[in-house]
Order: C-alpha cells, then structure tokens, then sequence
C-alpha cells in the first residue's frame, strides 16, 4: 500500500457498492409516529441579548400569550423579554435568571461576588465556536468554567418551568409537560452542530427526549419572522418608504388614523399580553402574487441573519430561495464599539481589570449604556449622557493617581466631554459612530445578497428582531434599499420571532422547502477505472480491483429540499459473505465533492447492518437501500436489507465524531 492512508483500508471496513442509478424517492406515506395531540404550543425566543417566551392554545390558535411580564426591568428599556443572563451560585448550582440573576450578583460584596458564576450573553459562543462538541465551555464573569450545556440546560429548564408555571395558574390544575410543544428558535445562519446542540441542551432540560423528539421543534428565528410578517395587518406595521422614523414612531400626526390606532391597538395589548393573530393573510401580504420574492432581515443582539423566500400559492407557503446569510452583526458590535472607546479614553489595562474586579460595576456600565444606546436617532441634536458607576470613578482614581476628568481631558476624543453630573457626555455623533460599523457591515451584506439572481426583484424587505428598533438602522437600510423594494418594520418589531414562532408551532407544514446547508452523500467502493481514478485509492479484494473512498452524493449544497424528503440509494456489499454492513454518512460544506478524504469532509452518522442469522434463499446480490429524510433541523438516516426487511436508523450528529 502507499504511504497514504485511506480510512476504507485503515479500517477494513466492509464495503459497499451503488447497486442502482441513484433515484429519489417522494415519501408521501411516511412512517411517522401518528401525529401527537398537543395542547399548548410553547415558543421560545432565547436571544443572545434577551429571551422570552409565548404561547397559545391549539384550540384557540389566533390567540398568541407573551409571558407574564417579570419583576425587574430597566429604565428607557420596555421589554415583554428578560436580559439572556444566568447566575449559578459558587456551588455550581443554578440560582437565577434574567433580571433576578443580573440584580442579585449586583447586589453582592465584591468579595463574595468574585464567588459565584454569572453569565450574560453566551449564546453568541454556539456560533463562535469552530469545533463545538458536548464538552465545549462558557466562560463565567469571574473568569472560571462551566460546560456550556449545563448553562443552556439551565436556561431552557428555567424558561419550561416559568411556561408551565403560568400555564397551571391560569387553567388552575397542573399543567403537564407532556401537553405541551416545544418551539425553540436559533438563527438560521448557525452550523448544524450548533443547532443540534440546543436540541440537546432542551432534552437535558427535560422538554422533550430522543425517544420523543416531535415534542420539540428547532425553528429558525428569520422563518419564523416570515410566518408572523404574513400575518399583518396594515396598522401593525411601519412601512419605512412612507414616513421618517423617529423611534419607530413618527414625529408629527400627519400620518394619518391608521397609525395611531396601530399605537392604541398596541398600547392596549400591552395590558392584556394576548396578540389577536386574525386568521386572515394580512393586506401587504394580499399584494404578493405567485411566485413573489421578499426578504427578511433579522437583526438581533449578536447576529444578523437574512433569509429570501419566495410564495407559492394558493396556500401560501414559503420557499425558501437563497440560502439564509449573515453574520455577527448584531448589535452587541455597538456595546463592542462602546468599550473601544472606553480603552482609548481610559486604557485597556484598565479596563480589563476593572471588569474582573468589580465585575457587578461594569455590568451596570453596560446596562446605563444600553439605554442611551436606544435613545440615538439619525436627526437628534442634544447629547446623551451616561451615568458612570462610583465605583469606576473610584478604581480608577486608585489605579491611575488621578481623575476620570483628568483622563477624558488628556484624551484626544474631542466628542466624548466629563460632566459636572458625573456622566460621560456624548455627541449625538459619538454616539452614531459607535454604531457604523456594524450597521455598514449590516447594508455590505445586504448588498451582497441582493446582488445574488436569485434574489432580483425582492417586492419587501421585513426588518425584524430587537436591533430593529434602532433608528440608525432603520434610516440605513431605507436610503440603501428603499429604491429597490419596500421596507417595513412589524410594530412590535421585538416580538416578532416569538409569535412567528408560535405560529410555527401550530403548523409546522407552513415551510415547504428549505435549502439544504451541506453536502451530504456515504463512503463507498466503486469499480476501479484507469485513467479515471487515482491509483492510490485502488484496492484490490477478492481479485477485484476497487476505487475507495468515493462519495456518493445524496444532496448538494443549496439545494432545495422540501420537508420530510426523502432520498433513496440502494447498496449491495463489495464482497457477498459479508456478515455486517457499515454505512459512513459523511457531510461538506462544498458543493462537488469527489472523495471522502477531501479537505472539509466530516463524518456525520455511522449504519451498522447486521445481516448473520438470515436463511440461505438470499439473492447473491443483496440490496441494502439507505434513506435519508430531511426534517426540520433534524436529519435521518435508515439502511434496510430489502431481502429480509431488517432496517437500522440512526439520525444525524454533528457533535460527537
């Protein structure tokens, strides 16, 4: 053999070879379990900044709940959602979350506090993360280590028991997991592994279980944004091509009635948290004919994800046409900007040390940024001020010898000035820099998308997700793209995903076809052809010579793949007394992929077919047929031994090879 190993030979692995042309095959009677009878649908929107949860009743599907509001809250931030922040006490145990955990750890003495194990945005690690596996760590506030499906764990099973909580007071009697569906949202543009993961984190948190994996759904958040966006009516919407923002609320009352009932209607739902859905296709929604495009940007705290989709009617279910885009765009890139700032006015080893010293300090810090950080609009004249904490005022005197003052005068940031009030003053300019790199990166991207054929003539584009709600971004996306489609922005823009979410949940089917992220195909032995294969992948068995190692595909990149698909291809073993079969599934994010040594090729789900202990009538050339059957995020694969029916299933994983 040459020096160069291939895993077929490595691992004298029984082979198998394509028996038949590959065909797919339409699974119309699929052998699933027989629909369960849920009677809540439960969404929830685990933001990288803040989450939430909704619900509604399947028998009454046009009533949407958002959650009980929460003690706590933050000035100039109203919000039906909870900051995404987790604390566990020094034991490792979970204490709480939310504003609970974000108050309580504030609260404590320096000396206790460096103790006890405080999270806040670590959702962003599931993306950042090149090799996520089970083991994978969060890292907490005082810089020590937990695994981070404990920490989802934890959150999930946090968010399950507030649900069923508030499900059993208003029905009176208990409410039992079992009646409930589960919806939880991630961001289109994550890796399978990462999806797979928080399906995991919710099995651990008890929400559902491998054996009952229907219990729960993985929605992505700008799918679910689409399925609510169908739904509006006129008044819940600001139409972006026909007003100035300001805030998401207009400046004068010229608008007309439309818009003030939108603020009343709104406004006394704040009250009663219940969100009629009318069971009707919102007006906008009436303008798309067959075969229309729109987008859907959802701008949140860490990522921006854009997904094209395109109507098909009469039912109107969505296609999806490109596949869904983005990046780290969200805007914690403003926090990022913020504390930039910070290092250049007061030094980064400063700054670095005051965050692992008084941990609870900067959190506040951050906290009195965020609501500045909401109050900057494109035409605001007066300067936002921001509230430092005694104690930074304090730590920094100690750690420089001399003022705060002193640093923000010897800076050279001429728009950042110390006032008499103990605030950092900003210019509304100061303010709006912060913002433009990552609301530049938002529009570059955007760009590109709508540079893509696919996406021509885009009739909407829907901006969705808390960022939303920035008139920064608002005004960019309109003077970048309000020539070429309208923009509009759901009134209650931050909510969106939860109650597309839910929608989601009630019908599943509403997605039709989704376009597939990998390249996914099994390792098998092919004729060896002269001239056609490379020579060190022959292999010779039983005197016949054998090419190792081939791919064959069972779906490319990108392309589309309606739900519940199944693909077919039928195998018979490279050497007839074979007693077991091994199928390797393997994935890639290229689209042609020849062999499964390549650059980029993983191993994804391994079929062990056990064939001893069949009788001797068996043909000799066995037909093994794998299926693949793409779901919502999850992926099945079954090989069955036609002659004797005998089948093994195995789904697909990204976290454990």
């Amino acid at each position: 053999t040459s020096a160069y190993s291939s895993p077929a030979k490595s691992l004298g692995d029984p082979g198998i070879t394509p028996l038949s042309p590959s065909h797919i095959v339409k699974d119309s009677d699929a052998d699933d379990a027989v629909e369960q009878l849920f009677l809540v649908v439960v969404a929830i929107d685990f933001g990288t900044t803040s989450s939430g949860y909704a619900y509604s009743f399947t028998k009454e599907p046009e009533c949407i709940h958002v959650m009980r509001r929460w003690e706590g809250g933050d000035p100039g931030v109203s919000n039906q959602k909870t900051p995404t922040t987790i604390l566990l006490t020094p034991e490792r145990k979970f204490h709480s979350f939310g504003y609970a955990a974000r108050d309580f750890y504030h609260d404590l003495d320096p000396t206790e506090s460096k103790h006890w194990l405080y999270f806040e945005k670590f959702k962003m690690k599931l993306h950042t993360t090149a090799n996520l596996t089970m083991e994978t760590d969060l890292t907490a506030a005082n810089g020590k280590k937990v695994k981070a499906l404990e920490i989802f764990a934890y959150a999930l099973q946090f968010f399950k028991e507030q649900a069923l909580k508030e499900l059993s007071d208003q029905g009176g009697s208990d409410f039992e997991n079992t009646e409930v569906r589960w919806v939880i949202t991630v961001p289109a543009i994550w890796k399978q592994p990462a999806k797979q993961f928080m399906r995991q984190a919710a099995y651990k948190a008890g929400m559902a279980s491998p054996e009952n994996p229907e219990q729960l759904i993985i929605a992505l958040e700008p799918e679910a944004a689409s399925i609510y966006c169908r739904k509006l009516r006129l008044h819940q919407m600001i139409d972006l091509s026909s007003r100035a923002p300001v805030n998401g609320y207009s400046p004068s009352d010229t608008i007309g009635t439309g818009f003030t009932q939108g603020k009343e209607h709104v406004r006394r739902n704040r009250q009663s948290r219940t969100f009629m859905v009318e069971n009707v296709i919102g007006e906008i929604w009436s303008e798309l004919e067959e075969g229309d495009r729109y987008i859907v940007v959802d701008s949140g705290g860490g990522t921006v994800d854009m997904t094209v989709h395109q109507i098909r009617l009469p039912e109107g279910h969505l296609k999806e046409l490109y596949k869904a885009t983005g990046g780290p765009y969200g805007s914690l890139g403003v926090d990022y900007e913020f504390e930039k700032l910070l290092c250049k006015i007061f030094g980064e080893d400063f700054i670095e040390q005051f965050k692992i010293k008084r941990p609870a300090a900067w959190v506040d810090l951050m906290i009195a940024f965020e609501s500045r950080k909401r109050a900057a609009a494109p035409d605001r004249t007066n300067p936002l001020n921001i509230t430092l904490p005694f104690s930074f005022i304090d730590y920094y005197k100690k750690f420089r010898g001399h003022s705060v003052e002193h640093a923000l005068r010897k800076s050279n940031v001429d728009f950042v000035k110390w006032s008499s009030q103990g605030m950092l003053r900003m210019s509304p300019d100061a303010m709006n820099a912060l913002f433009k790199p990552t609301i530049d990166q938002i529009i570059q991207h955007l760009s590109e998308v709508f540079d893509k054929p696919e996406v021509t003539n885009v009739k909407f584009l829907f901006l969705v997700g808390g960022f939303a709600e920035s008139p920064l971004l608002q005004q960019a996306v309109q003077s970048a793209f309000g020539s070429r489609c309208r923009v509009i922005i759901p009134q209650d823009v931050g909510l969106t995903i939860l109650k597309g979410a839910v929608l989601f949940g009630l019908d599943p089917a509403v997605i039709k076809v989704r376009r597939s992220p990998l390249t996914y195909g099994v390792g098998v032995l092919n004729r060896f052809v002269e001239g056609k294969h490379p020579p060190e992948k022959l292999l010779v068995k039983d005197g016949t010579r054998w090419c190792t190692d081939v791919f064959d595909k069972f779906i490319s990149a990108d392309q589309s793949v309606a739900l519940g698909e199944t693909v077919t291809r039928s195998y018979t073993p490279a050497k007839p007394s074979q007693l077991v079969i091994v199928i390797n599934i393997y994935s890639s994010e290229q689209d042609n992929v020849s062999f499964i040594t390549e650059a980029g090729v993983k191993k994804c789900g391994t079929l062990r077919l056990d064939l001893t202990g069949t009788d001797a009538s068996v043909p000799n050339r066995r037909e093994i047929k794998t299926l693949m059957q793409f779901g919502d995020t999850e992926i099945k694969a079954m090989a069955v031994d036609v002659a004797t029916s005998k089948s093994v299933k195995v789904g697909i994983d990204f976290l454990n090879y």
